[in-house]
């Protein structure tokens, strides 16, 4: 199963890091990434898969929201199925 993981908040040094290293300490493989600043805010996408993971879905949403809290972001995890049904035009 694959998942997108997105990370908007303020820039400052380490977002990439903590979370890409999280992803690795829980056996998640990432398939895609991208990342940008606009006007100040850090703004990460990532398509991640699931197939080797140490944790559920749930399991990383809920840990990743922990995460997020402690470096003042907002971290969201969704199912790429329900992502793309929700984004098809």
């Amino acid at each position: 199963m694959n998942a997108i993981i997105t990370v908007v908040g303020s820039d400052k040094v380490g977002i990439v890091a903590n979370v890409t290293a999280f992803l690795a300490e829980h056996s998640i493989n990432i398939i895609d990434i991208t990342q940008t600043i606009l006007s100040g805010n850090f703004v990460m996408m990532l398509m991640v898969s699931l197939d080797n993971a140490n944790v559920s879905i749930d399991e990383l949403r809920q840990s990743l929201t922990e995460k997020a809290k402690d470096m003042d972001l907002e971290i969201n995890v969704m199912n790429e199925k329900v992502f793309s049904a929700m984004h098809r035009v």
